[in-house]
Parts: structure tokens; C-alpha cells; sequence
């Protein structure tokens, strides 16, 4: 499937960032822990939260995450002396780009998801722009079979101007880190050249991405 995302200023709105909720299966420990396995389905539930309480910074002054470590959709997992980062983990260090920057309005026209009769949006997104003059777009694709095709076009005569910083985490809905494989799941970096008002990126299934570039 092909979307397109459109983006227009707006009035300035700043972004507080931090995450949400969903509970699922926990590790044998001690019964009264709260302990949880993060999966890539964390990963996609933290990227449309964040996605959902940066478009609506202008109601949402402060949003945090309840449990840092080890309880339900935790950053890192310990355990004695040994530490693991989650998928969650880095979808936060995705999306720090956004904090303190403006809202920038954007839309997307993209098909929903039918899984067992409920009914999704494929795509969810937020867009920024910090004071130095860098746009932020993150992504998120719902799907766990197809890739989108994603145009970013600018509009009201806005357009993008040199490197553009392409993160990409993706990988099986069930896939996470544990202690023997810590980088499982981990993101990957690439850049490349943007110019002009349209770009296009594809969003592998089950995928987080956020694309950092400079635009005048």
C-alpha cells in the first residue's frame, strides 16, 4: 500500500514527550512482581501513544511513563548485575527529537488494518520542527504483513535541505531482547539525501521509523 503524509504549519504548540500502557506476558519471578516481557508489540503500542499525545500537545502538558524498569512496558529488564534494553527503550530515543520542538499539522491517507474485525489505521504519525530549523517525523506501521510506501510532502512552500536521519526499528510482533541476546531487536541508523517537498520512505511491517532533516 502507497500513503501520503501532508504536512502545514500551525500555531506553535510545545511537545512533552513520554509514554503509556498495555500489559502481557510476565517472566516466572516472585508472584507479587509486576514483571513483563517488551516485545516489537510494545514497541508499535509506545510509538502510536507518543504519536497520539504529540498531536494533541495543545491539551497534553506532561505525559510519563509509570514503570522505568522491570514492571509493565518497562525501558530496560535486570536482573543481579545484568541490564537489557527494550524495544520500548528505543522508541523512546526515537522520539526525544521531539521534545521541546513545535508541532507541525500533518495528516495521512493510508488504509486501516482488519485484524479479527477491529479495525485500525496501517499508519500513525507526528511531525515537529525544532528552533534550528529541523523537522522530525516519526512513523509507525500497524501492519504485521505489509510494507507502506510513505510520501512526505510538504506544503505552504516548505521543503527539505540536505541529510536526512533515518531511524528504523522493525521486526517480528513477538520479537524482544533478553539477557543471552541483548541486540535482537535494536534500530537501524541510515541517512540520505533530501531536497525538494516530496520524499518517499518505505515502512517495512510492524516498524517504528523516524526520519530527523533539516528544512527551509
Amino acid at each position: 500500500p502507497t500513503a501520503c503524509l501532508t504536512t502545514a504549519t500551525c500555531p506553535p504548540r510545545r511537545i512533552w514527550q513520554r509514554s503509556p500502557p498495555p500489559v502481557r506476558q510476565t517472566r516466572p519471578l516472585h508472584p507479587a512482581f509486576l514483571d513483563q516481557q517488551n516485545t516489537m508489540r510494545d514497541a508499535i503500542v509506545a510509538a502510536l501513544n507518543l504519536n497520539i499525545f504529540n498531536k494533541h500537545s495543545d491539551r497534553i502538558s506532561m505525559a510519563n511513563i509509570a514503570q522505568v524498569v522491570n514492571v509493565l512496558q518497562a525501558l530496560v529488564l535486570t536482573e543481579g548485575d545484568q541490564i537489557v534494553k527494550t524495544p520500548t527503550y528505543d522508541v523512546f530515543a526515537m522520539y526525544k527529537e521531539h521534545q521541546g520542538a513545535s508541532l507541525v499539522q500533518s495528516a495521512v491517507d493510508t488504509l486501516p488494518v482488519d485484524y479479527d474485525g477491529k479495525v485500525i489505521p496501517s499508519l500513525s504519525e507526528s511531525v515537529s520542527v525544532s528552533d534550528d530549523g529541523n523537522m522530525t517525523i516519526t512513523l509507525a506501521n500497524t501492519s504485521l504483513k505489509e510494507e507502506i510506501q510513505v510520501i512526505c510532502r510538504l506544503e505552504d512552500k516548505s521543503q527539505f535541505n540536505g541529510q536526512a536521519e533515518i531511524a528504523v526499528l522493525q521486526d517480528e510482533v513477538h520479537a524482544h531482547n533478553t539477557f543471552e541476546q541483548p541486540d535482537q531487536v535494536k534500530v537501524q541508523y541510515r541517512t540520505e539525501h533530501w531536497n525538494g517537498s516530496e520524499q518517499t520512505v518505505t515502512l517495512l511491517p510492524c516498524s517504528v521509523c523516524r526520519i530527523h532533516c533539516p528544512i527551509v
